[in-house]
C-alpha cells in the first residue's frame, strides 16, 4: 500500500480543538511495529492506536497504543476514541458494530459499550481491564524535583505518593491546592533521576498530580506529566485517572461502594477535559472501573508511505 488513512478525534470532550487529540489509523494491517512507531512519533500526540483484525473472531478489533517513544499496554483516551471512531461504522473487518465493541490489547480485553443519542454516539465507555495494583511509595521530594513544586505541598494525609495502576502505571500525588497544581513545570532532570529509581512501572516515569474539590472529594482537577515519552503535559490521562479514582475508593472507610467520580484535567494547557469514573468496590475490594467520557472528530487524512 502507498497511503494509510487516518482520522483524528479529540477525546474527552464535546468541544473541537479541546480534550485530547488522538490519531487513529482504522486498518492497520501490514504495518511493522518499527512503521507504527514512526507513524505515532511523526503525529507527536500523546498516544496513536492502530487498528487490527482481532486474533478471537469473538472480539471485535486488536488495539494497539503507540506513544511518540514506545508502544502502551492500555491507556484510556485511546480507547474511549477509537471505540467513537469505530462505533460509526457499519462493520468492523467484516463484522456488524453493535453497541458493545471487544478490544484485544496488551493489557487484556477492554469491553466498550457506546451511548447513542438519536443515532448518534454521545459518549463511549470502557472498562479497566486489570484490577487495581498499588505499587512503591514515592518520596516527596522525589515528586517536587519533577514538577518543580516545594515538597511542602504535597499532601500526604490520605495517602503518600505511589504508584498506581489498572493496566498502566502512574506514580500519584495529591497537592493541596489549585495554586500549587498551576505551578508545577515539569523538569526533565527530575524525571530522569524518578525514572533511574523506580521498580514497579512498565514505562517511562509518568506522574500525576491532582486536588480534590473542598466541597465534594469525588470532583478532582488534576495534571499529568510524562516528559520521558515527549509528552510534556496531557490533557486528558484516562488510565491515570482511573488508576487515581481506584486507589481513592479503596481507601475509603465503606466496604461497599458505588462512586462516580468526575476529573477535570487540561485546564492549565487550554484544552479542558471531563473524565467520568464509575468505580465499584464490594467487600473492601474495588471490583469494577469504568472510564467514559465524549469526543469529537477533527480532521482526516491519508499518510504516504511511498512516492
Amino acid at each position: 500500500m502507498d497511503t494509510l488513512s487516518y482520522v483524528t478525534v479529540d477525546v474527552f470532550t464535546s468541544t473541537r480543538f479541546e480534550g485530547n487529540p488522538l490519531a487513529v489509523i482504522s486498518d492497520a494491517r501490514g504495518l511493522s511495529d518499527a512503521a507504527m512507531q514512526k507513524i505515532a512519533t511523526e503525529f507527536n500526540y500523546s498516544e496513536v492506536t492502530f487498528v487490527l483484525p482481532p486474533e478471537n473472531p469473538e472480539n471485535s478489533a486488536r488495539v494497539r497504543i503507540f506513544t511518540p517513544t514506545m508502544e502502551v499496554p492500555f491507556a484510556g483516551h485511546p480507547n474511549v476514541g477509537t471505540a467513537y471512531v469505530l462505533g460509526q461504522r457499519i462493520e468492523i473487518f467484516g463484522k456488524r458494530v453493535g453497541e458493545k465493541l471487544r478490544f484485544e490489547e496488551k493489557a487484556g480485553i477492554v469491553e466498550v459499550s457506546l451511548k447513542r443519542k438519536d443515532g448518534r454516539i454521545e459518549a463511549t465507555a470502557i472498562r479497566a481491564p486489570q484490577p487495581l495494583a498499588i505499587g512503591e511509595t514515592i518520596t516527596e521530594e522525589t515528586i517536587a524535583r519533577c514538577v518543580t513544586l516545594e515538597p511542602g505541598v504535597i499532601v500526604s494525609t490520605v495517602h503518600a505518593p505511589v504508584f498506581a495502576s489498572v493496566g498502566l502505571n502512574f506514580a500519584v500525588a495529591e497537592l493541596n491546592g489549585l495554586e500549587a497544581l498551576a505551578g508545577a513545570r515539569p523538569n526533565l532532570a527530575g524525571f530522569q533521576a524518578a525514572a533511574g529509581r523506580q521498580t514497579t512501572s512498565c514505562h517511562d516515569f509518568s506522574l500525576f498530580l491532582y486536588v480534590r474539590a473542598s466541597d465534594d472529594p469525588w470532583t478532582i482537577r488534576a495534571r499529568m506529566f510524562a516528559p520521558l515519552d515527549n509528552v510534556p503535559e496531557d490533557p486528558a490521562t484516562g488510565s491515570a485517572s482511573a488508576a487515581l479514582g481506584a486507589y481513592l475508593v479503596s481507601l475509603a472507610p465503606a466496604a461497599d461502594m458505588n462512586v462516580r467520580i468526575t476529573i477535570e484535567q487540561g485546564v492549565e494547557m487550554g484544552r479542558r477535559s471531563v473524565i467520568t469514573l464509575d468505580v465499584v468496590k464490594s467487600g473492601g475490594i474495588v471490583t469494577d472501573v469504568v472510564i467514559s467520557g465524549s469526543c469529537v472528530s477533527v480532521m482526516r487524512g491519508e499518510i504516504i508511505l511511498q512516492d
